[in-house]
């Protein structure tokens, strides 16, 4: 974690560096708010209008979350599913790919026609968006074991649930959680796109609704205000689920080992 640290300061660095050359640059050149605020007019805004932007966040957050987890879950099960059969993978995993690769902008207006709830049909475009990498990942750990490792098994006539347990699940941890990491960040994209698509059928709660009411009234400090809760809040996943990989790894995978040096 230490390394991880380190590795944070330059970037530190160079956004606060940053930050300041925009503020300098907006009250040089006297740039109004309504065409591009300075951080400090952001600033302003976020702390005038924090109860509706953080309540706003709290139900993308809250979309974003539970998508996640029906994620993991589903796309966790189905590679398991898929490690033991190499018939369902080939029959299910091609629609998984149709899925991944059609644009969820383009097809949550049907969720939303066809699902009666909105957060229901929310929840499913976000889920749509996070659901491949934990599927593909954990897929690809679960056949990433060692062939001779597979032989030893076959040779003390291991059960396929005791080679799933003892051999396939271990070896696949690694590439779960980076399948997890990266569904974090894009189950939040998702329900942040499937909010735009509702737009005033989302219900006003959205954080992507208050971008939208921001927009047509031409409050941009308050559309970058919250573009920097979006931000944070995806920083944030991401950080606590490297840090869950890493508490899960650290003490026997290299991967993790080796940033710790």
């Amino acid at each position: 974690m230490r390394a991880v640290l380190r590795e944070a300061g330059p970037a530190a660095i160079l956004g606060v560096a940053g930050l300041v050359l925009w503020q300098a640059l907006v009250g040089l050149f006297h740039v109004p708010p309504y065409i591009l605020p300075g951080p400090v007019a952001i600033a302003v805004t976020l702390y005038r209008d924090a109860g509706m932007l953080f309540a706003s966040l709290m139900v993308t957050l809250g979309v974003a979350l539970e998508a996640l987890a029906v994620a993991v879950v589903g796309g966790a099960g189905l590679a398991i599913l898929f490690a033991q059969s190499r018939w369902i993978e080939r029959g299910l995993f091609p629609y998984a790919v149709i899925l991944q690769v059609t644009p969820v902008i383009a097809i949550a207006p049907l969720i939303l026609i066809y699902v009666g709830s909105t957060r229901a049909a929310l929840l499913i475009c976000a889920w749509i968006v996070a659901f491949f990498p934990v599927l593909s990942n954990t897929a690809l750990g679960l056949r990433s074991v060692d062939p001779a490792m597979l032989d030893l098994m076959a040779l003390y006539r291991a059960r396929p649930g005791q080679v799933l347990w003892y051999l396939r699940l271990p070896a696949a941890m690694p590439y779960f959680l980076a399948g997890v990491r990266i569904a974090g960040g894009l189950a939040l994209i998702g329900a942040v796109v499937a909010e735009f698509a509702a737009g005033t059928a989302a219900g006003g709660s959205g954080l992507a609704y208050r971008i939208l009411e921001s927009s047509y009234r031409l409050d941009i400090p308050r559309m970058y205000a919250a573009l920097f809760l979006l931000s944070v809040t995806g920083v944030a996943i991401f950080a606590l689920l490297s840090l869950v990989s890493w508490l899960a790894l650290h003490r026997w995978h290299e991967s993790a080992a080796r940033r710790d040096r």
